[in-house]
């Protein structure tokens, strides 16, 4: 049976040539279909809705978005134009329409104004508004002015009247490192600053532009943004703790742990939880996602989670190399320190005990997933 080449497979869906807008920027019919694919499986959805997803994407029908930034380090920007292959250019800003992003605009200073003004104008209540950065609101907001206009009032005009607003980074979701104390400009995340919106948070310092990417998609197929747990957070990228996907959790389950900084136990990849590690109080898809094209993240590295998805996370998790005094949802502080200290006397007993561990956590994941921070 002779065996069609790659782009001649039969794909389920009838995709006219005038919609396949991927081959217009160079991209590949298989590129697309993975790029299809990979979106599908980050929002934990069955593959029959591989075709869906990929109808949506070649829909001539571009939302347009305003990419807002106010106090940030333009991390998040960075992030989503470094993307992987095919890249967010090739085939999400094409399906978008981005009216209003100061980092990659050719327009500034009253033009970009007027820009962004037009697009609220005339397609209010249509366009998505996606904010980088936290939003200062004490001195009436005058800590972060763009054009002459506070963050805090710009962001309340174009966030109230979007279709939905994505925060982007912990700064934007939850206030972040300029939230921190003594947190001088009263700075707040955008649903304390603009509360009652259609509003997703994407926390992460950076924010993984996968998550991003998939949001988008998932609105684009099905009209609405997913489904969020208590701090809005998205369940298909925070709905479990680091912790549970970790690949160094095998040495934690056996009891060992890195005591030092380039010990041993450091060189052979061992659990970082003695060393300030918050994945097990931390909620997020790093372990799974991973940052630079798949190829890393910071405890595959070797450096602990610092819990940067959290609220608050500077103020709660530091200092970031002490490990927390307890862990919310299953009594991890004093299971690690009886394993670390051998105080289970044969494997039958310690197996027994983290099967005990895994109910109570099956117990308790939901409560964690939506608690309030």
């Amino acid at each position: 049976m002779k065996r069609l080449p790659e782009e001649e497979k039969p794909f389920p869906i009838d995709l006219q040539p005038e919609s396949r807008f991927w081959e217009k920027r160079g991209v590949s019919r298989r590129d697309f279909i993975k790029f299809c694919t990979a979106m599908t499986a980050a929002l934990s959805l069955p593959a029959a809705m591989i075709p869906r997803v990929a109808e949506a994407l070649g829909s001539d029908d571009r939302p347009s978005v305003i990419w807002l930034e106010f106090q940030s380090c333009t991390g998040d920007t960075e992030a989503l134009l470094r993307s992987s292959a095919p890249t967010v250019a090739e085939i999400i800003l094409d399906v978008l329409s981005i009216d209003y992003a100061e980092t990659i605009m050719a327009a500034a200073g009253v033009l970009a104004e007027e820009t962004r003004a037009k697009t609220v104008k005339e397609r209010g209540g249509k366009y998505i508004v996606v904010v980088e950065g936290s939003i200062p609101t004490r001195d009436n907001g005058a800590h972060c002015c763009i054009g002459g206009r506070s963050a805090l009032d710009i962001a309340r005009e174009l966030c109230g009247n979007a279709l939905a607003t994505i925060a982007v980074g912990t700064c934007a979701s939850y206030g972040g490192l300029p939230a921190a104390a003594p947190n001088p400009s009263g700075a707040v995340g955008v649903g304390e600053a603009v509360p009652g919106i259609t509003l997703i948070n994407l926390p992460g310092c950076p924010v993984n532009t996968d998550n991003l990417v998939a949001t988008i998609v998932h609105f684009l197929t099905f009209g609405r943004l997913p489904e969020t747990d208590g701090k809005g957070r998205p369940l298909f990228a925070y709905g479990k703790k680091i912790h549970d996907n970790c690949e160094r959790r095998p040495h934690f389950d056996a009891g060992q742990y890195v005591e030092a900084w380039g010990d041993q136990g450091h060189r052979k990849g061992h659990c970082l939880y003695k060393m300030g590690c918050k994945g097990p109080a931390t909620f997020h898809n790093c372990p799974v996602q991973k940052y630079n094209e798949k190829t890393a993240w910071p405890v595959g590295s070797g450096h602990g989670c610092v819990g940067c998805s959290e609220p608050s996370f500077w103020d709660s998790m530091s200092p970031f190399y002490r490990r927390l005094p307890a862990v919310p949802g299953f009594g991890i502080e004093a299971t690690a320190d009886k394993i670390g200290l051998g105080l289970v006397a044969t494997a039958a007993a310690g197996f027994g005990i983290h099967g005990a561990l895994n109910a109570l956590r099956k117990d308790k994941e939901p409560e964690d997933s939506t608690r309030e921070g």
